[in-house]
């Protein structure tokens, strides 16, 4: 015979199966809609990146008779003149309409300061606030910079002096960074998205089995029923871990095929995302399913209707993703002490393991235990609340 929690447990994910519009944001929209988009977004992002290397920069250029060695040179580094503002004056409202996005002004006296061994200085209009424009300023500015270092190089050679007489110390950058760990830059958000997923998956069927009895007025004759509250809640933590941990496993498994279609290999980076990493990944998150449960549960049960509860869980599910947005801020780095903070040593983790470093079981084992004990005291909060006469008031 089954036991009654089992058959609670049952029920409710019986009915959510049978229920569409749980079944569509659980198992659908939440684990595959965002693996898509972010794996078209990065798609997006890399192929700009790529086209906007090998971009031409327009800029008007104004005076460049008075530095014509200055223009031949940026015009043979890919920088393509088009036509400029007609006075200085109205440079800087062409800029802000982007007619053109960059003009470089060259003043009269450049040549006469270039002569005599002085700093010949050039003006550069741009709009910081467009990235693009932002983007091929800062290009140009690189430009002249590297035309001024050739500059001083010959006239010190020209004077018998080594140019490296003006460098007394040169950096070597050493770059010890892995294809993974580059591509972590990119894929920090993974965990926020498996966190975000797991609390999605189980939220309809959380509100459903509570508040949604509620409203329906099943939930006195359930209450009736020869079962004890405790194997009720059971029952119902139970199934909503179900969709919970079925949510992770199908996000992770969308992350892992969409990720396969991003050029990541193009630029020297590479996702460290195969079937036994993502099995580490979901076996680190899944101590945070059983708290993920409680959670909405006990909110869900002070609602008195399925759209109440819908409007508690909106503040409710940022909770979680609170630590992980207040680490990527202030910059916080692994520590033992953190390891126990729920979801915040989940996305560690998650960040680690897709660094491809290696973890300590230890660390595995406090992560789990943090979040297994908030788990236990929210699913006693419950048990606590649904043995109480208001339940049903």
């Amino acid at each position: 015979v089954m036991r009654p929690w089992l058959v609670v447990a049952w029920k409710e994910i019986f009915e959510s199966l049978r229920d569409r519009r749980t079944l569509l944001s659980a198992l659908v929209l939440a684990p595959l809609l965002g693996p898509v988009m972010f794996a078209g977004m990065m798609n997006v992002a890399l192929e700009r990146g790529s086209r906007d290397a090998d971009r031409k920069v327009e800029a008007g250029i104004i005076g460049a008779q008075h530095a014509p060695n200055l223009v031949a040179f940026l015009k043979a580094q890919g920088l393509v003149e088009v036509t400029a503002p007609a006075t200085l004056e109205a440079v800087p409202e062409a800029v802000r309409d982007a007619k053109p996005r960059l003009v470089l002004v060259i003043p009269a006296n450049y040549g006469e300061r270039f002569r005599g061994g002085e700093p010949a200085g050039v003006q550069l209009y741009v709009d910081t606030s467009d990235t693009e424009a932002s983007r091929d300023g800062d290009r140009v500015q690189r430009l002249v910079g590297a035309f001024g270092g050739q500059v001083a190089a010959m006239r010190l050679a020209a004077r018998g002096l080594s140019p490296g007489i003006v460098q007394s110390v040169v950096v070597d950058e050493v770059d010890v960074s892995t294809p993974a760990s580059r591509a972590q830059s990119l894929l920090a958000v993974l965990s926020y998205f498996l966190l975000f997923s797991t609390l999605i998956g189980g939220m309809y069927l959380a509100i459903d089995a509570t508040a949604g009895e509620r409203e329906r007025g099943s939930l006195e004759p359930l209450l009736s029923l020869p079962v004890s509250r405790g194997q009720l809640v059971a029952g119902k933590l139970l199934a909503t871990m179900v969709f919970s941990a079925s949510s992770l496993a199908l996000t992770l498994g969308a992350f892992m095929l969409s990720l396969r279609f991003v050029p990541l290999e193009s630029v020297g980076m590479s996702a460290n995302l195969g079937p036994a990493v993502a099995l580490r990944m979901y076996l680190a998150i899944l101590p945070f399913v059983p708290l993920a449960a409680a959670l909405m549960t006990l909110v869900a049960s002070f609602a008195r209707s399925f759209r109440e509860a819908q409007s508690w869980m909106t503040g409710v599910l940022l909770v979680p993703t609170m630590p992980i947005m207040i680490a990527a801020v202030t910059g916080l780095k692994p520590a033992m002490s953190l390891m126990a903070v729920p979801s915040l040593s989940q996305h560690f983790l998650v960040t680690r393991l897709l660094r491809d470093e290696p973890i300590a079981p230890i660390e595995f084992l406090v992560s789990a235990g943090g979040s297994l004990a908030l788990a236990a005291a929210m699913a006693l909060g419950v048990l606590y609340f649904w043995r109480r006469e208001r339940l049903l008031g």
